[in-house]
């Protein structure tokens, strides 16, 4: 690519919080701002949004106000908190940000629960959804002088209607939930954009075909003559070009990718966890005269997800999933990762671990994970945070906020299945409630239409509605058990017809499951913890190194020992506070050496 060597430098150092459509000029406005709860919401009729009057604390963003690291560790009750923080002219030219700049756009990578967001007393716009990200383009009239950013957070502790995951509904955390997450806990920057500009990309790959479709979306339809130009490489090596009119916001588009078309050379450039090939893309529009009014870095992998004859498959081949739980969640900043390196090593840790996949529970990570986890190679299931409740308005704000989620992550080639409801989480009656049944096929399909391209989970653990895989949560304490439950498929079959190792039905709609691979996506659970200064919870408990790694290598090798399942994924990765049942403590920390447990995940005797 032309003079993309700035550009990819900065993609591949993993910070841009967004890393699938990057620009050169951008800010991290991430650090100190001021920082009020308003517990009797009178910040409004007080003029807080007016954006004149200093709030009387100091937070750091991006961290959430309950963690340590924000610098406020106030875990109680506050439903509505503000944020200010005053732009100078200077930041914006430290950031390449200057006066020639084609405009200026705000974007919060996610605030929970309810966003509204002022700049120098003027509203810019609000957002609700507090997993998903959204921006606003800064008023141009504003940019020469100090920029006053104002944000109101509202965010309900008792309101279970809103998607929240694992999010405690009472004030100390119990069992399996943790603290609040309010307001902003997600990176917020600055880049310089045009009005005319992308907003969106999805790489959608081909492998037989030999090309990758381009769903692009710009901020709005155009109002003069845009052009197009599209480049992907690797190493280098051009691989496709494309150039094209653009006269609608969203378009779809195919770029031919010649070199695939080399049946017996075109699996050296598909991605996976082996070998995460990846390719860089940059896009611009350039309008008439020829000027480049937006230039974007992008990437993506070649790759392609099914299933047959009850296996998963990876680019046509079996792939046998060796999965673990992450809650994502650090003792100092809770939901938002400490850093960006954090999320590097993360990914790092886990695939050290023996682990070719990752399951991310009950959340909508930071897309920086995702980034690492196509770099370095580990197989993504996405989730969301659930809500609790069955209602008119937790639907809405479910399929809402899923529809944005799918959205902002679909270009990422580690991920490959989507999770939409989990254990039946806001669905609690679904075996017997016909509504609640429509509703988990109705998202079950509406994942399906909005990505045909990976597999979907109608409830992962129980009670599936239809479902391209059949996923069972299973705490047997033994490893004889776990050989029992999964010796033959007339074993698995009985538990599908029956009741699943929770007490529920394994399904409630048999015609939608049969014949899919069957994988146990929540099983061990022990808790190691003889140093722990507060009460730890788990599905068992070992009282010694040497009991740990036993009991582990059991119930693991229990597993692997099945002909009959396509994968499995083992809680968890890390202690939690309380559920203090990870392969590593809360700080990252192995419980055994790491070379143990590989040789325990992988089925792989030491060396």
């Amino acid at each position: 690519m032309r003079d993309s060597s700035t550009m990819r430098a900065s993609l591949q150092d993993g910070t841009y919080p967004r890393p699938q459509l990057m620009r050169r000029s951008w800010c991290d406005l991430g650090g100190e701002w001021e920082f009020a709860f308003d517990d009797d919401d009178t910040g409004l009729r007080s003029g807080w949004h007016l954006g004149e009057t200093p709030l009387s604390d100091r937070i750091v963003v991006p961290f959430p106000p309950e963690s340590p690291a924000s610098g406020i560790g106030d875990t109680a009750f506050h439903r509505v908190a503000w944020y200010r923080r005053v732009i100078e002219p200077q930041h914006l030219r430290a950031a390449g940000l200057d006066d020639d700049a084609p405009g200026v756009v705000l974007h919060f990578g996610a605030v929970d629960f309810r966003a509204s967001v002022w700049a120098n007393g003027r509203l810019l716009g609000s957002h609700e959804g507090g997993q998903t990200p959204f921006s606003f383009e800064l008023p141009e009239d504003l940019l020469g002088g100090p920029i006053a950013l104002v944000v109101r957070a509202e965010d309900d502790p008792h309101d279970v209607s809103q998607p929240r995951g694992k999010q405690d509904w009472l004030e100390e955390p119990h069992v399996i939930w943790y603290h609040r997450t309010t307001g902003i806990w997600q990176p917020v920057w600055l880049e310089a954009a045009a009005s005319d500009r992308v907003t969106r990309v999805n790489w959608i790959p081909d492998v037989p075909g030999a090309n990758v479709a381009l769903q692009l979306r710009l901020e709005s339809r155009p109002t003069r003559p845009l052009w197009l130009e599209v480049e992907i490489e690797h190493d280098g090596e051009e691989l496709g070009t494309l150039r094209t009119r653009l006269t609608e916001p969203e378009h779809r588009l195919v770029v031919a990718l010649p070199r695939q078309a080399n049946g017996q050379g075109y699996e050296q450039l598909l991605w996976s966890p082996e070998r995460p090939t990846l390719l860089d893309a940059r896009l611009r529009l350039v309008d008439e005269a020829g000027t480049v009014v937006d230039d974007v870095a992008s990437y993506l992998g070649l790759r392609s997800v099914d299933e047959h004859g009850g296996r998963f498959l990876l680019n046509d081949r079996p792939c046998f999933l060796r999965s673990v739980l992450e809650q994502g969640y650090w003792p100092e900043s809770h939901l938002a990762a400490p850093s960006a390196d954090a999320l590097r090593a993360e990914v790092q840790l886990i695939k050290d671990l023996g682990f070719n996949a990752v399951r991310l529970h009950e959340k909508v990570e930071d897309p920086r994970l995702l980034f690492w986890a196509d770099r370095l190679g580990l197989l993504v299931w996405g989730e969301i945070g659930s809500a609790f409740e069955f209602s008119p308005r937790a639907i809405e704000r479910t399929v809402r906020e899923w529809m944005d989620v799918i959205a902002r992550d679909a270009a990422h080639p580690s991920i490959v299945t989507w999770v939409p409801v989990n254990e039946s989480w806001g669905v609690q009656h679904v075996s017997h409630d016909p509504a609640q049944l429509h509703y988990v096929q109705a998202l079950f399909h509406l994942t399906k239409a909005l990505d045909p391209t990976r597999l979907a989970v109608s409830n992962d653990g129980w009670e599936h509605a239809e479902s391209d895989l059949l996923t069972i949560h299973d705490y047997a304490t033994t490893g004889s058990a776990l050989r029992t439950s999964y010796a033959d498929a007339a074993s698995i079959e009985a538990m599908r017809e029956g009741v699943g190792p929770a007490g529920r039905r394994l399904v409630a709609l048999p015609a939608g499951t049969g014949g899919k691979p069957v994988m146990v996506t929540e099983f061990g659970g022990i808790t190691f913890a003889p140093d722990s200064d507060i009460e730890t919870w788990g599905y068992s408990v070992s009282g010694s190194a040497t009991e740990f790694e036993e009991h582990l290598s059991e119930l693991v090798s229990a597993l692997h020992a099945s002909p009959v399942l396509a994968g499995f994924c083992y809680t968890q990765l890390t202690d939690t506070r309380q559920e203090a049942n990870g392969l590593v403590d809360e700080r990252r920390v192995p419980k055994l050496p790491v070379e143990t447990i590989r040789a325990i995940i992988t089925g792989r005797p030491q060396a």
